[in-house]
This record gives structure tokens, C-alpha cells and sequence, in this order.
């Protein structure tokens, strides 16, 4: 069976709703990356263990947070030895605005991808942009590189978009499905 792992850091709790989703879509394993920045040398042992690594992070200021760059930059040991080369990789982010410079993080998830040599899967859904399409429709916010999510500010966890996590939940089950053709 392979193994899938979801890779986060989340600030206020929206981000790890997120990861819960992919996590139910896909069969993942949560693997938070905590309030420093941190994993553990097990938690570090289980990315190279796995067939598949799906990274979430919310967009601040136009960008992963600061935890996640802390472990982005760490990744720079597997990097070395290509650890993670050819592994599934795939990503999403969480920001309280619509746009809010989410395709920034998205971009720097894909190319801290491909740096390592993985095999990059997209959200894989057609958008939701007619003008019958509600924030409760899949894929509402049209992303096509990964998933895109959005929290208004003042909302709380249980108050997230129900459209962006059954999006979140269908991401997952195209990451499982991606990794079920490529590892054999």
C-alpha cells in the first residue's frame, strides 16, 4: 500500500482543516510542522519513506509562512542526497482573501517540487465559474496547479467553506489515484 503524507503548518487552525480533508481524500498521514518550524528526525524519516508528499502551508503576505520556509529550507538535506527525486508531490494553500497572492505560494510549492525532482499533480478539476456557481461548489476559487482555499478572517475553523473542503477532499482522492498509477 503506498503512503501519502500531508506535510503542514497551520497558524490559526484552517490550514490543518484543509490537510484533514486531503488527508480523508487521499488515505494521507497528517504530519504538522510545528509553532518553530519544526519536525522530528521520525517525522523526516516518514517523508522519505513515503510514495507521495503533499505540502500545505497558508499564504502570509504573498508567501508560505515562515514555519513552512523554515522546513522548506531544511529540506535541503534530502535535497542532497535526492531523496524525495520522483516521489508524487502536490500542494495547497489557505489565505482569508480571494486572491490574496495565493498563486505566489502555490509557485513556491511547486518549484520547492520540482528543485527536488518530484512529479507534480494538479487539482485536476474544471473550475466553477459560471454565474449559477456559489463559494459552495467545487473548485469555486478555479485553481488548475493545486488547491486553492479561502477563510474569511473573522471565520472560525468550524465555519470554513464547505465547498473548499469537499474541493480539499476531492484533491486528495486525485493524489491517491495519481499515486495508485505511478507506484507499482
Amino acid at each position: 500500500m503506498s503512503q501519502i503524507v500531508i506535510v503542514y503548518h497551520s497558524g490559526y487552525g484552517h490550514t490543518k482543516k484543509v490537510a484533514e480533508a486531503v488527508a480523508a481524500g487521499s488515505g494521507g498521514t497528517l504530519l504538522p510542522i510545528d509553532a518553530e518550524g519544526n519536525l522530528s528526525e521520525a517525522d523526516w524519516a516518514t517523508l522519505a519513506g513515503a510514495d507521495a508528499i503533499v505540502f500545505g502551508t497558508p499564504t502570509y503576505m504573498g508567501g508560505p509562512s515562515w514555519q513552512f520556509k523554515k522546513f522548506a529550507d531544511a529540506s535541503s538535506k534530502p535535497w542532497f542526497g535526492r531523496v524525495w527525486k520522483d516521489k508524487i508531490a502536490a500542494g495547497f494553500t489557505n489565505s482569508a482573501s480571494l486572491n490574496g497572492d495565493k498563486a505566489s505560494t502555490l509557485n513556491y510549492l511547486f518549484t520547492l517540487s520540482q528543485q527536488h525532482g518530484m512529479v507534480w499533480v494538479g487539482l485536476g478539476m474544471l473550475p466553477s465559474n459560471s454565474k449559477a456557481a456559489t463559494r459552495g461548489d467545487l473548485n469555486n476559487m478555479g485553481a488548475s496547479a493545486g488547491l486553492l482555499t479561502t477563510t474569511p478572517s473573522d471565520a472560525s475553523v468550524d465555519e470554513m467553506v464547505a465547498g473548499d473542503l469537499a474541493t480539499a477532499h476531492g484533491f486528495g482522492e486525485r493524489v491517491a489515484a495519481t499515486v495508485a498509477r505511478w507506484v507499482r
